[in-house]
């Protein structure tokens, strides 16, 4: 593969400034780490939040995204899982722009890269690592519901067997990942919300109520599970009004569950709530950057579950986000930010860096 000397970035210059494009020089891989030509990249909500509130970022120009797919350009020293050519996914790495994905290539540690399987095209494979990561730290990291042993794991597949888990925003990139997950690791019910539209397809990922998310309350929840008890609420959304309901599903439910799993930070109200009464409910904020080094027990078997020809994905066990691609390669990207910003219901937005304008 002939490689340029350079490559394009889109790059923040100052604080919540919008991008412009940079050119940069092409880095070398080192050691354990794959040079990457980016084909499509994911926008998710850290990204606009990064740069309207300053998050993450320490220096500038700054460089977001984190969640793509792309092409092995070149491999580094002691690199012998992947060759140039090959089709692969990852989650890009937060602050560390070298590894950021709103540029035409990065580099990235190669134990964190998954192989793109032949059945799925790269947009959608753009969209799968952040939001995966996001789950499997929710669900199966200490700092969320711990719950052992994970699905790649020998009992993985039966770790559910007889409890139920209450999903709070199913149609979510996050909701319809963990609904994924929860099938993945046996649960006997997965109960979520979400609009009446998307209930068809959440059922075909694996849940088996889908509730309205207009009118559901907590007891709707519990009256879905029926006998089977809740044992776990992970809420995709973390919103004031979601978390609350978690933390009331909660307490109302048979299985005693002690924690709402929350994607953004705990809410007052829903901290406050938990901590009344006999049966306390904690809220739990994760964070899914799965190149930290305590999340590595859970980021490098998730990336070879998913990825390659024998892996969930080619398998079909495990269904990409549907996406929207926003034209117009790097230009495309104060659209993209803004498209997401807005709001997108059940899809993933999605551009490509290396598309012409």
């Amino acid at each position: 593969m002939s490689l340029p000397s350079t490559y394009l970035a889109a790059t923040v210059p100052t604080p919540q400034s919008p991008t412009t494009l940079t050119t940069k020089p092409l880095p070398t891989p080192s050691t354990n780490q794959v040079l990457i030509k980016i084909t499509a990249t994911a926008v998710n909500p850290v990204d606009w939040k990064m740069r309207d509130y300053n998050f993450f970022l320490t220096e500038y120009p700054a460089i977001l995204g984190s969640d793509a797919s792309g092409t092995i350009a070149a491999v580094g020293p002691n690199v012998s899982t992947f060759t140039p050519g090959d089709r692969v996914f990852f989650q890009g790495i937060i602050g560390n722009y070298a590894a950021s994905t709103f540029q035409q290539y990065c580099v990235m540690p190669a134990e964190l890269v998954s192989k793109t399987p032949s059945n799925i095209s790269d947009e959608q494979a753009a969209g799968i690592s952040l939001a995966s990561v996001a789950v499997v730290t929710g669900m199966y990291d200490s700092t969320g519901h711990g719950i052992t042993p994970a699905p790649w794991a020998e009992g993985g597949s039966e770790a559910g067997k007889g409890k139920a888990i209450a999903i709070l925003g199913g149609a979510s990139s996050v909701g319809q990942y963990a609904i994924q997950f929860a099938r993945l690791s046996g649960f006997t019910k997965i109960i979520t919300n979400a609009s009446v539209v998307h209930k068809e397809h959440l059922e075909g990922l694996g849940a088996h109520v889908v509730l309205d998310r207009k009118v559901a309350k907590a007891q709707d929840f519990v009256d879905a599970a029926g006998e089977v008890p809740i044992c776990y609420v992970y809420d995709a959304i973390s919103m004031k009004e979601t978390q609350v309901l978690g933390v009331e599903i909660a307490k109302k439910s048979k299985g005693n569950a002690k924690a709402v799993v929350t994607v953004l930070g705990a809410e007052k109200e829903a901290e406050e709530l938990g901590k009344e009464g006999e049966h306390q409910v904690e809220i739990r904020p994760i964070l899914g950057i799965g190149a930290s080094p305590k999340l590595r027990h859970i980021s490098e078997p998730m990336v070879k579950a998913l990825g390659g020809e024998d892996g969930w994905i080619a398998k079909g066990l495990f269904v990409p986000n549907r996406v929207r691609v926003v034209p117009g390669g790097l230009g495309a990207v104060e659209e993209a930010l803004k498209t997401n910003k807005e709001g997108v219901s059940g899809e993933k937005v999605v551009f490509r860096p290396n598309e012409s304008a």
